[in-house]
Parts: structure tokens; C-alpha cells; sequence
């Protein structure tokens, strides 16, 4: 299949072209518009990858950590229609017995792949090896050391699948963790008031990746730079930021693409109460209340997100992150850190053909996967 007349997004910048897919691959991208002819008529619109949330807990009423394999399902198809083609939904601070049930059903969606869901491609275990200090909306009653014992454990549960395992580096263990684990899948420093030091050994160690980046973590000062400051000097540390218009004032969104240049990952820390509307909802055996678009604990800590991963690349751009820029953290960057960039996060010959049709706001007109249009 031909598409033609199309303002293509080629990793850094766009080209006017067209592209060819078959057998749900990419196989010919051409710059110029031939003329019409058998094919799509894109009509001059963008077209960029699939996006790839690392990090949403829920939405539809569903929570990953519920272990629930018909929620996981409606948050797979509710993505995709929403323009995320692959994610790696996020646990929480729970009991391990909890996290296993959620892990069983992430390995039979993996398996299974039911038409017009989004693309399981791993996931991002957050928590429980976490700070009582900045636990934030995580469960404090669950809260653990770092334990290799039982990381191995559920290692194995999830066949492979936990591509992101989210920890404090100031906690007793962590740092003989991140050795191990980093041979497994990518460390993330989370929920820590490490300092400087304490950061930096954890990087030293081979975490490569921060966990929503300024969001329960102390805040950077220009005598304590803490994790955002070690983290900022390692070339090959990736950050995550919830850029929903909430979590993090616009200036600070700037910022962080300054300081982490090619190295954010946006996500959307989404939430069951995301595509729902304003009331009650639970998170981690806590109640969180929506209203306005905001999701807080009854304590008024913020608890997560209500947005899309597509609604915060579109603030991204609003906030004045060049659109390139953001593309590339919605995609290329995430992929790199869930290990499945050969496949996905890009528009190229012999990746797999999951990309979006938008206009130049990146509203969203079409989603394909595997190069097929997704309906209703």
C-alpha cells in the first residue's frame, strides 16, 4: 500500500514524500510527491510514529496493578485510540502476590495481542524499592529495600517482560541492586531524596533513567544539585516528564529539554480516572479524587495524571518545546529504553508500520498498526 501527499516525520525533521508498507512493515519512504494514483491521499498532513507511553497506570476505570486482564484490554484499545500504539503500563508500591497477578495478565495480553489494542511491550515496575520521604501517592504500608531475591522472582513471572524497574538509590542495597539489575532491563532512580552522591553512585552503577523528573524527588539548589543534577551530567540518562499542565509549571518543562538534550521521555503517568469523568477513584489501595482534570489523595498530593500521552505532547508543543523535539520523546526515546527501538518509535524501511495521521497541531485524524487503519 502507497501513501502519498504526505508531510512525513523522518526522526528529526519532516520531509514531503511518500511511503509504501507491506506485510505491517515500512518498506519504501520517498521524498517528493509523485502523482496520485493508487494509494492514500494523506493530503498534505503530518504523519509520525506510534506513539509509546512507559509509564501509565490506567484509564477507562482500569488499573494495570488490579491484575485484571479484561481492564488491561480496555486500556490497550483505549490508547490506541488515543494514538499510543505501544506502552509499558506501570505498577505500583504493593504486596509482591499483587504485583504478580498484574504481571500474568501483561504476559497474556503480550501473547495474545487482541486486535485494535496497543502493543504491550513491557513493563515498568514503580515500586516497591522506594523513600517513605517521597513516596508521593505510592502505598507507605508496602513500601521496600531493594530486594534481589524477589526482583529475580518476578523477573521470571513476567517472562522478561519488566523492561523498567524504578528505585531510591539511598536505600540500603540499592546500589548492589542496580549492578545486577542493569543487566536485566533499565534502572530508574524514583521517589528518592538522595543526594548528589547518592545519585551519582546509582549512575555509576548503571541506572540510566529518571523516573518523572522533578516529581518526588527533592528539588534541584545550587549547592544540593541532588538527583536532577547528577542525573543532567550523565550523557546516557534518559528522564521521564509528565508534562499533563499540572505536574510541572511550562518554564520548568523548558528547562528540562535544556538540561536533558535528546533525553526526555515524555509520559503520562496516567491513571484509571484518565478518559473518565470527575469523582472517586482507587490507586494502590488509596482513594484518588478527580475534579478539573486534576487527580489528587484526599491530602491533596497530587496522585498522577488524567491526560493522554498525546494531549501531553500537544502541551508540550504549546509550552514551546520545538515540535521535533517532542516527537521524538512521545517515540524514538522511549523506545530506546524499553529495548524495542529496531522495531518501533520510528518511521522507517523494515520497522513496523504504526504511525499517526495529524494536523500540524498534532490533533489526531487516523491511527494505524501494522499498516492498517484502526476503526471506531
Amino acid at each position: 500500500m502507497r501513501f502519498y501527499n504526505a508531510n512525513v516525520f523522518l526522526g528529526e525533521h519532516f520531509i514531503k514524500g511518500s511511503f509504501c508498507v507491506e506485510n505491517g512493515l515500512f518498506t519504501e519512504i520517498l521524498p517528493g510527491n509523485p502523482s496520485a494514483g493508487e494509494g492514500v491521499d494523506v493530503n498534505g498532513l503530518d504523519v509520525i510514529p506510534g506513539l509509546i507511553d512507559i509509564h501509565t497506570h490506567g484509564n477507562s476505570g482500569a488499573d494495570f496493578s488490579d491484575g485484571d486482564y479484561e481492564g488491561l484490554v480496555r486500556m490497550a484499545r483505549f490508547l490506541a485510540q488515543n494514538g499510543i500504539t505501544s506502552f509499558a503500563p506501570a505498577s505500583m508500591t504493593l504486596p509482591y502476590e499483587v504485583l504478580v497477578k498484574a504481571f500474568l495478565t501483561a504476559v497474556r495480553l503480550n501473547r495474545e495481542r487482541p486486535a485494535g489494542c496497543a502493543n504491550l511491550r513491557g513493563i515498568n515496575m514503580e515500586g516497591p524499592f522506594f523513600s517513605e520521604k517521597k513516596k508521593g501517592a505510592q502505598n507507605a504500608a508496602y513500601l521496600r529495600n531493594p530486594d534481589w531475591e524477589a526482583f529475580e522472582k518476578l523477573y521470571e513471572v513476567s517472562e522478561g517482560l519488566i523492561r523498567i524497574v524504578d528505585l531510591a538509590p539511598e536505600l540500603e542495597g540499592a546500589v548492589e541492586f542496580t549492578e545486577k539489575a542493569a543487566k536485566k532491563c533499565t534502572v530508574s532512580v524514583a521517589h528518592t531524596d538522595a543526594d548528589y552522591e547518592e545519585a551519582g553512585a546509582a549512575f555509576r552503577a548503571g541506572a540510566t533513567h529518571v523516573t518523572h523528573l522533578f516529581n518526588a524527588m527533592p528539588p534541584i539548589h545550587h549547592r544540593k544539585p541532588g538527583v536532577i543534577g547528577a542525573a543532567a551530567e550523565q550523557e546516557n540518562v534518559f528522564a521521564e516528564l509528565i508534562c499533563d499542565g499540572q505536574h510541572i509549571h511550562p518554564s520548568t518543562v523548558r528547562m528540562a529539554f535544556r538540561l536533558f538534550p535528546g533525553r526526555i521521555c515524555l509520559i503520562s503517568d496516567s491513571l484509571r480516572c484518565c478518559g473518565m469523568p470527575d469523582g472517586k477513584y482507587m490507586l494502590g489501595g488509596q482513594e484518588v479524587f478527580l475534579r478539573d482534570g486534576i487527580a489528587r489523595l484526599e491530602d491533596g498530593t497530587i496522585a498522577g495524571s488524567a491526560a493522554t500521552l498525546l494531549q501531553c505532547l500537544q502541551r508540550a508543543v504549546s509550552f514551546g518545546i520545538p515540535k521535533e523535539e517532542a516527537i521524538l520523546s512521545a517515540t524514538c526515546n522511549p523506545a530506546k529504553q524499553i529495548g524495542c527501538a529496531d522495531r518501533v518509535g520510528s518511521i522507517a524501511v523494515g520497522k513496523k508500520a504504526d504511525f499517526l495521521i495529524c494536523d500540524r497541531e498534532l490533533n489526531l485524524k487516523a491511527v494505524f498498526m501494522n499498516g492498517r487503519r484502526l476503526e471506531g
